[in-house]
């Protein structure tokens, strides 16, 4: 007899997210082999020497799926809630990169890793294109569907930012840009901000007046930067997203941190460390003098309820950084003063090889992370009955 009872709800806290630990490890989530010839090097993603990985993931809506595609040129279908894989698709003859769920969960928009630089809108449930979306004249490294209805925006090397609607294939707008774009909506779907690394500049525009200059600009300058070496070494943007209440975007980056800055002003609010980045795709080699993409950009993301980020590391840890006491900035405040520095609440051990993407579910307290293998982590409640007692008795007056 199905219940009609409302699903309990979970809030998120500090000790339940220190306690996620892997549930369920996907050991043949990529088939080994030779990097494909079109990975081995790329301008926008640096050398990417190293055994296959999975290169992104992507929730559904209701987070009942997870899709991920490697380099194996494979795309694979998780179901959250039982926990097992559903099925594994291929693109050989185009390679996928940045899987992207569209309100649908059987249908998808990804990246072209060779042939062309097509995006392709695909349905799961027959294992077939939709449509194809051509205009971009180099590789497409940013690709964000719209949270509201069926607008995309994709960024490429060809330094355009294109927008576009799963209705038509035709491009409805075009952004030109002095350097390789990144792109986010923000959580109401009316902002768009991209992200142009050698000027660390951030731009939002109105979508509704995309042509328009951007109505806030972005300077992203880390003070503390200046104390580690001089002249500092540039920040290498990878990675936007806001935060579901529209406070705050975090700005993933290939070095050792990333960044929160305030959405409505633009001012640095923290600075986020504690990890080793993915510039790199081994540990070993020094980084060079010149940032560069690496295998960075997915491994950064919020929380459904904007209160911590989790993001990956080379050394395969996944870290929890708290985020729930960000310093207010007055407009006033100086520029050159340090941001906050946050080093993660928790480094979770379980992940084998570099933790590449780490997202957070949508609906579920569950997180999923990938490199070499996919992992399921849910919060381990087993040790909490002596502490659950403890607060009924407190609040029954009886402790």
């Amino acid at each position: 007899m199905p219940s009609n009872e409302p699903p309990a709800t979970l809030a998120l806290t500090n000790t339940l997210m220190t306690k996620l630990k892997p549930a369920k490890v996907f050991k043949g989530s990529v088939e080994p082999g030779p990097l494909p010839s079109s990975s081995s090097f790329n301008a926008s993603r640096g050398p990417t020497q190293g055994p296959r990985h999975i290169t992104g993931v992507s929730f559904d809506d209701r987070g009942e799926f997870v899709l991920s595609a490697a380099d194996d040129e494979t795309f694979r279908l998780y179901s959250c809630k039982s926990g097992k894989h559903s099925k594994t698709l291929y693109s050989k003859k185009y390679g996928i990169d940045l899987p992207r769920f569209t309100h649908k969960n059987s249908t998808i928009l990804h990246a072209s890793t060779k042939e062309d630089d097509t995006i392709r809108y695909h349905s799961l449930h027959d294992n077939k294109y939709l449509q194809y979306f051509k205009g971009h004249k180099d590789r497409v490294i940013s690709l964000e569907v719209s949270p509201v209805d069926d607008g995309f925006i994709s960024g490429s090397v060809d330094r355009t930012v294109r927008l576009w609607d799963l209705r038509s294939p035709h491009c409805r707008g075009l952004l030109t840009l002095p350097q390789t774009p990144i792109v986010a909506y923000d959580s109401s779907g009316l902002v768009i901000a991209v992200a142009v690394n050698h000027y660390s500049r951030i731009l939002l525009y109105d979508l509704a007046n995309f042509d328009k200059a951007p109505f806030l600009v972005i300077t992203l300058d880390d003070p503390t930067l200046k104390l580690i070496s001089f002249p500092p070494r540039p920040i290498y943007m990878t990675s936007l997203s806001f935060s579901s209440n529209g406070k705050y975007l975090l700005v993933g980056c290939s070095g050792d941190a990333h960044y929160v800055l305030d959405s409505f002003e633009g001012h640095l609010l923290a600075k986020l460390e504690g990890f080793i980045g993915l510039e790199r795709r081994v540990m070993g080699p020094p980084v060079d003098l010149q940032p560069s993409k690496g295998c960075s950009g997915e491994e950064v993301s919020w929380t459904p309820d904007s209160k911590y980020v989790v993001g990956g590391s080379l050394d395969g840890k996944v870290c929890v950084w708290d985020v729930q006491n960000l310093p207010a900035r007055p407009e006033d405040m100086d520029p050159t003063r340090s941001p906050l520095r946050l080093n993660p609440i928790a480094a979770l051990d379980g992940h084998p090889g570099p933790s590449r993407c780490v997202k957070f579910n949508p609906r579920f307290a569950m997180l999923c992370s990938a490199g070499a293998e996919l992992a399921f982590w849910l919060p381990d409640q087993s040790g909490e009955t002596d502490e659950i007692a403890k607060e009924l008795l407190k609040k029954s007056g009886g402790g």
